[in-house]
């Protein structure tokens, strides 16, 4: 119990008779004991490597009764690190001089020769503070992290037709479980409102739900984005980071566009996946974290992984539960559902009287095939509820759907469907519908412009 309170400990002392007195002590309570005799070390000790407590003697061989040198080194440490737990000791101490270093930033303060029950116990009660003032920096930090990714109301999944009664059942018998679920399906079928329904019916509902667009991370700053950073670990590290991971702690972590990873990317996630801890960019020090993993993708994973595109072990370890998002051209049974709650929505939003959806409007919807599924049927009734002046939005006033796609779908169209095909003829329609321009194609498809660009590439387009 003592190691894991005391932690790792330096002590800089030019006495070597002190060092080794404070070795033998300390090393049956601590992890770890580190000795230096030149201060001058100090900024090389601290830049490559991290402390729980630092016992700083405050008189050294140019100064032998002031401490000035130790009240110099004692701000060089604090500078540093502004957390660092520095006990102060001095064989010439007083009451003002333990006040002044106090004053100046150190924990406390203790005199040689010391009484081994007395360091010990003055040691245990540093070491609890530095968790203290560990734990106050690690909620600042998950606080800044978080603070654009804050939920602000409980997610809505629509569906009466049979293929969401059917999701909607395997939701409820994993959604109280711990198990890694994938999420599959095309763009705009809504695998992150999926993925949020299933961590608020979860044990970690009261816990942080931290989303990563794994399409959107390049490969210089998937470390530093994922598992955080110490300042100073590279030329933009201009403060310590925590990563996503280590962000949610405790609660659900949702990989969104998993399908992206490079190979070396795959490999680096699939190590912390399996120890369950990260190492900050610029560290040595791993750290436990707990996280309920969901992942998503449109992507033909286990086809990737035959291609050796994908890794078949981090497969395995992502998708203990498969979930497949029915598109909306095989649940048009819920159209009316949606066009309910998203023209209610509208009218609020826009603050305009609520219209609904007419019986024309209605075929004119059912007649076209979504490639863009519920994300482009949303944005399609926003514009009508606001180009409309009628009450009902009848066939005419969905005039901008494209016609060449307005063939009817069967609802039951197989599930046998390629997704590389039917994903590449959807990217193809984007760029037409856009002229070639990769911005507005890339927004209606609902993904970055760098995941569209990879598409661009893998389909040769």
């Amino acid at each position: 119990m003592e190691e894991q309170k005391l932690g790792r400990i330096l002590v800089i002392d030019d006495n070597e008779d002190v060092l080794f007195s404070a070795k033998m002590l300390l090393r049956k309570h601590a992890k770890e004991v580190v000795m230096e005799k030149n201060p001058k070390k100090i900024p090389f000790l601290l830049s490559n490597d991290q402390f729980d407590l630092i016992l700083l003697d405050m008189n050294f061989s140019q100064d032998i009764t002031s401490g000035q040198e130790g009240f110099y080194w004692l701000r060089e440490v604090l500078a540093y690190d502004p957390s660092a737990v520095v006990v102060m000791i001095t064989a010439y101490g007083d009451v003002e001089m333990a006040v002044k270093a106090l004053k100046e930033g150190a924990t406390d303060f203790v005199l040689k020769p010391w009484q081994n029950e007395k360091l010990l116990a003055t040691l245990s009660a540093a070491a609890k503070l530095r968790n203290s003032y560990q734990e106050v920096n690690r909620l600042r930090e998950v606080n800044r992290t978080l603070s654009t990714q804050l939920n602000t109301g409980k997610s809505i999944i629509l569906g009466e037709s049979k293929p969401m009664r059917q999701l909607f059942s395997v939701i409820d018998k994993v959604a109280k479980t711990d198990a890694d679920i994938l999420l599959l399906g095309e763009n705009g079928t809504g695998k992150e409102v999926i993925a949020r329904t299933i961590h608020e019916r979860s044990s970690r509902a009261d816990k942080v739900f931290v989303t990563v667009d794994m399409g959107a991370v390049t490969e210089s700053l998937f470390e530093s984005e994922l598992f955080g950073h110490k300042k100073g670990a590279f030329t933009d590290a201009k403060e310590d980071r925590i990563g996503r991971i280590e962000a949610a702690n405790g609660g659900t972590l949702f990989l969104d566009e998993i399908g992206n990873l490079s190979p070396a990317m795959q490999a680096k996630l699939l190590t912390v996946l399996q120890r369950r801890e990260v190492i900050r960019v610029g560290t040595n020090t791993p750290l436990p974290v707990n996280v309920r993993l969901l992942c998503a993708t449109n992507m033909p994973l286990k086809e990737m992984v035959q291609r050796n595109e994908f890794r078949q072990d981090l497969l395995y370890r992502i998708n203990t539960v498969e979930l497949n998002l029915p598109p909306l051209r095989q649940r048009l049974d819920d159209l009316p559902l949606f066009a309910t709650h998203f023209l209610e929505l509208y009218a609020h939003k826009y603050k305009q009287p609520v219209k609904r959806l007419g019986s024309t409007g209605l075929k004119r919807l059912e007649q076209y095939s979504w490639p863009g599924n519920v994300r482009e049927l949303q944005h399609a009734l926003e514009r009508a509820s606001i180009m409309s002046d009628n009450r009902e939005l009848e066939a005419e006033d969905f005039f901008f759907l494209p016609a060449e796609s307005a063939t009817p779908a069967p609802a039951d169209a197989p599930q046998s469907l390629d997704l590389d095909n039917l994903e590449r003829e959807t990217v193809q329609r984007a760029l037409q519908k856009h002229d070639g321009n990769i911005s507005k194609a890339a927004k209606e498809l609902g993904l970055s412009r760098g995941a569209l660009y990879r598409r661009l590439e893998k389909y040769a387009l």
